[in-house]
């Protein structure tokens, strides 16, 4: 399989030794191009997966979605986004300007620096840290933040109840996301998400300590699905009693933030499951040789897309086929059976790793 930290090394090399930059300079330039490439792909990708909800949501609605604008509207998106661009900022008289205009900041941030975090390839990490899932968690927590912030600084009743529900929502289900993720920490050791790719070489997470490692799966998608706000966990943007919920005084980019990061947060948990329970990257292998090699030949990337977006029509399948919970169901949900189930499947795991039961542990 290639790896792309040939390239990355050469490029380093061709700015420090052809080009004669020094280390400052060097650094920068390198992080000012990956910058750019982690926006660019972030606005594609929110492109496609806009694309991809309208179609899939048409699909389970027996219709065809939008077609006008463009072959089978694929450029319908293109057309909003411009819609978008030219609309107006309304102020509001009696809101909290400072708060009102820096939520949606915090929220584009807290997506991208976790979308920062997905491996792409060997060799293709953009932040690897020795802590990457303790990262990954607390990036994720600040959009709580922006979403708290946004519906307490419109001073609008409809965008305040939509922000308490975001809160005691959002923060009920880190919970479970957390354990989750401590449990694939306790099985591969590791906290760093290149670590955790590499300890799957063998064989992906869910089949080296299948029961765990599914529940863990399955667990982190229903909570991940909840933490994105997305159906049937979408009572803080429930249009039929908010209007909008916390984003509802929001207009142009200040809208289009909030409407960006819903759709690359789902892209992002996919993303994280898709690495920490189906290997990232890592091609499918079972021990047969000649099979093992032929998986090799395709490219990393394209396996860790098609898992994440896999997944990422799971999540949409689920949102298009059940019905909005009440807020009390959602906690429930939450503080009775996944987060109980969370910790058993915690300690489970843990008996797994200390007595080595399943597959290669």
């Amino acid at each position: 399989m290639f790896d792309f930290g040939i390239v990355t090394r050469w490029f380093d090399q061709l700015l420090r030794q052809t080009c004669g930059l020094g280390n400052f300079w060097s650094i920068f330039i390198e992080c000012v191009i990956v910058l750019l490439l982690i926006i660019t792909l972030y606005a594609l990708l929110a492109i496609v997966l806009i694309f991809m909800e309208r179609k899939v949501c048409a699909y389970f609605q027996c219709r065809l979605g939008p077609m006008r604008v463009g072959p089978w509207g694929v450029f319908q998106v293109f057309a909003d986004v411009i819609k978008m661009l030219i609309k107006e900022i309304f102020p509001m008289d009696k809101s909290d300007k400072l708060l009102f205009y820096l939520a949606p900041f915090l929220v584009i941030v807290a997506s991208i620096g976790t979308f920062s975090f997905l491996p792409w390839n060997k060799g293709a990490e953009v932040l690897d840290f020795n802590v990457g899932v303790f990262m990954i968690t607390a990036l994720s927590s600040i959009g709580i933040i922006g979403v708290f912030m946004a519906g307490w600084g419109s001073n609008n009743k409809y965008s305040v109840l939509s922000a308490l529900r975001g809160a005691v929502q959002m923060i009920s289900y880190e919970m479970s996301l957390g354990l989750c993720l401590v449990a694939v920490v306790v099985l591969t050791g590791t906290m760093q998400v290149s670590g955790i790719i590499d300890y799957q070489a063998h064989g992906w997470l869910i089949f080296r300590a299948p029961l765990p490692a599914i529940v863990a799966l399955l667990i982190f998608l229903v909570a991940g699905n909840a933490e994105a706000n997305r159906g049937p966990f979408d009572l803080v943007e429930a249009e039929s009693e908010l209007t909008a919920g916390y984003h509802t005084e929001y207009s142009g980019m200040g809208f289009g933030f909030y409407y960006l990061s819903e759709y690359l947060n789902l892209f992002v948990i996919s993303g994280i499951a898709a690495t920490v329970f189906l290997g990232g990257w890592m091609p499918l292998h079972i021990g047969v040789a000649g099979f093992d090699q032929v998986m090799d030949y395709i490219p990393g990337f394209v396996w860790m897309l098609g898992k994440t977006f896999v997944l990422v029509f799971f999540l949409m399948w689920i949102r298009w086929t059940f019905p909005r919970l009440r807020i009390d169901n959602i906690l429930k949900l939450e503080w009775k059976y996944l987060m109980p189930l969370s910790l058993l499947n915690l300690v489970v795991m843990t008996v797994c790793v200390v007595f080595k039961l399943g597959w290669h542990i």
